[in-house]
């Protein structure tokens, strides 16, 4: 009975590895709170609070006038969505559980389990919450047209793939110095409040000031994704290809760390924190 099973094919292996993204993707939305459906709750809240502040943020800096001709809560809620997405993405990665934690001792579970399922749980939390937020605005306070809704959508899972790719590199480096990468991780974020440039318009920003902003592949796909859903606005000054270069970069850079990172880290290393 305890003899290894010579049958598996590579096809049940993969079907077998998707079966525990599953369950695993089920546990880490489950574990933000005892009742799902209040977790779920949390987040759509949360989600809406940000829309909230910026809304009246924006109002009070005068900076409605400047924003694309269009549903100006719209304008506010694509910022919002694509860096929620992002940010959220990041901190499931980096939270995730690694190489020396007690879920590892589970023989079919690996760390690129637990990356992909805290990657997925992110995902399908900001998506239900986007969901639900613009139905009820839709069909509560004022109808919205989305002017290309599968382009924004792309944007919205390339937010969520940069911020999946940033956060495997802070994951491989954590292990090596958790306070210092802990401050940077977070520093990071708190910095996409104002970097990500959701506040902003692109096309009417000056040449030195973008130069601050252009960096960031988030800054781009929110930029992109407000050219998907208004019809009025075409991006000039961002690109598709350098998020889709940076998370393809980060994401390679980000398994070569955690592959060496799982052959030399110890339960040691964290025995006196």
């Amino acid at each position: 009975m305890f003899e290894a099973d010579r049958s598996r094919t590579p096809a049940r292996t993969m079907f077998g590895q998707m079966e525990l993204i599953y369950h695993a993707t089920v546990r880490n939305i489950r574990k933000s709170h005892g009742n799902a459906l209040i977790g779920l709750l949390l987040s759509i809240v949360q989600t809406v609070l940000l829309i909230c502040v910026f809304y009246f943020m924006l109002n009070i800096m005068g900076a409605r006038g400047s924003a694309i001709r269009g549903n100006f809560v719209l304008y506010v809620m694509s910022g919002v969505f694509m860096f929620m997405t992002h940010t959220k993405a990041m901190g499931a990665v980096v939270g995730s559980d690694g190489p020396t934690s007690p879920m590892m001792l589970h023989a079919p579970m690996n760390t690129v389990i637990s990356i992909s399922a805290a990657a997925l749980a992110a995902l399908y939390q900001q998506i239900l919450s986007a969901t639900v937020v613009l139905y009820v605005y839709h069909a509560a306070i004022e109808p919205i047209t989305i002017y290309q809704p599968v382009g924004a959508l792309g944007m919205l899972l390339l937010s969520w793939a940069s911020g999946v790719g940033i956060g495997m590199i802070v994951l491989a480096a954590k292990p090596w110095a958790p306070d210092f990468i802990g401050i940077v991780s977070q520093v990071y974020m708190r910095a996409n409040m104002i970097a990500s440039g959701k506040m902003f318009v692109a096309n009417m920003m000056p040449g030195y000031i973008l130069t601050w902003f252009d960096w960031n592949p988030l800054f781009h796909t929110i930029d992109q994704g407000r050219g998907y859903i208004f019809l009025n606005y075409h991006p000039h000054y961002s690109s598709i290809s350098y998020p889709l270069k940076v998370t393809a970069v980060c994401v390679l850079i980000g398994l070569m760390g955690e592959f060496y990172t799982r052959k030399h880290i110890s339960a040691s290393w964290s025995a006196k924190r």
